[in-house]
């Protein structure tokens, strides 16, 4: 359990965050490393892409009313929560941390995280692997179509055409480029994973960096008081509860299985750091995004400790009910 409590790569998180609030880029550097930026999350998109193998988009598809349900949670009960989060009083929740908190919910679900805790759970991995790169991907268009939605509607600005464009250059176009190459490269790709993993988070480190530096630039921390994330934590964790319950319970009521329930509960309550962070920048470019990934970064951290427990409880019942019974020796 230990490897999905904090760990290195959150603590590089919150070291990255630092050192923007202390050392920000500025000027040409920021415009330099903005580039290497853009370039970094290209290359992510398209190992992305290439390691979704075939036969296991084969194998999960047909599973379509457990996708179905995911998808209904992802981007149907999460979008629902966060407008009810609206009616929070701006003096409670900055209106700046709220469109923040309605970004985390109408992203796409985790990939990694919701497979390897679908799989410590005894869930249905191959359905988990389809339908957390399908949330991914569909992602790329519902998420920018539902920011342009709801924010309109909550009175904030929405989402351009120029926003769709720099999602389907940057991110979609890379990804499908990736798809189209997994056959000669998808094995080797999947084969190392620890060889990759800087790409997966040194471009989320570097997402964040840049987001956090013209943030702090333009006063981040001078507008929002320890209070104001102490609100922004309280409302993440209730919102992961509802959708936890939500997920589990619903998932029984629909008739699920267990193993079904396991995946649905992981791969529907999680939210993307990797993809949010990155559409967050072309979604909402030319403005400041420190205070809208905020939220996210938070719930990222919240959902790997909660989630974590979980999946062992799962594992523990498993493996408690596996466990055959004593027998008693007949009596001769």
């Amino acid at each position: 359990m230990s490897r999905f409590l904090p760990d290195r790569f959150n603590l590089m998180l919150v070291t990255t965050v630092i050192i923007a609030s202390f050392l920000p880029a500025k000027g040409a550097f920021a415009d330099y490393f903005g580039i290497a930026t853009d370039c970094a999350i290209a290359l992510l998109f398209f190992l992305h892409g290439a390691r979704l193998s075939r036969d296991v988009v084969i194998a999960g598809v047909l599973h379509w009313r457990l996708h179905l349900t995911i998808l209904a949670v992802t981007y149907a009960i999460f979008p629902l929560l966060g407008l009810a989060a609206g009616y929070i009083p701006g003096e409670i929740l900055k209106p700046e941390l709220y469109i923040g908190i309605l970004f985390l919910c109408v992203l796409p679900s985790t990939v990694q995280s919701s497979i390897a805790f679908t799989s410590i759970a005894g869930g249905n991995v191959p359905a988990a692997i389809c339908s957390a790169s399908a949330s991914n991907l569909f992602g790329m268009f519902l998420t920018p179509l539902l920011v342009g939605l709801l924010m309109t509607t909550t009175g904030s600005s929405g989402f351009s055409l120029d926003a769709l464009e720099t999602i389907l250059l940057q991110l979609l176009a890379p990804f499908i480029l990736g798809q189209i190459l997994e056959p000669w490269i998808g094995k080797w790709i999947r084969g190392r994973k620890k060889l990759l993993m800087p790409v997966d988070r040194g471009s989320i480190l570097m997402v964040v960096y840049l987001a956090f530096s013209e943030s702090v630039n333009e006063g981040l921390w001078q507008t929002f008081s320890i209070r104001d994330i102490g609100v922004v934590l309280v409302l993440d964790a209730l919102l992961l509860a509802l959708v936890l319950a939500i997920t589990m319970f619903g998932s029984r009521l629909l008739g699920f299985n267990k193993e079904d329930e396991i995946t649905i509960t992981f791969c529907g309550s999680k939210k993307s750091l990797a993809s949010g962070v990155p559409m967050a920048g072309a979604i909402f470019a030319g403005q400041s995004i420190g205070a809208i990934v905020l939220p996210l970064m938070l719930f990222h951290q919240i959902q790997l400790m909660v989630c974590a427990v979980i999946a062992q409880k799962y594992a523990a019942k498993r493996a408690a009910s596996a466990v055959p019974m004593a027998v008693e020796p007949s009596k001769i």
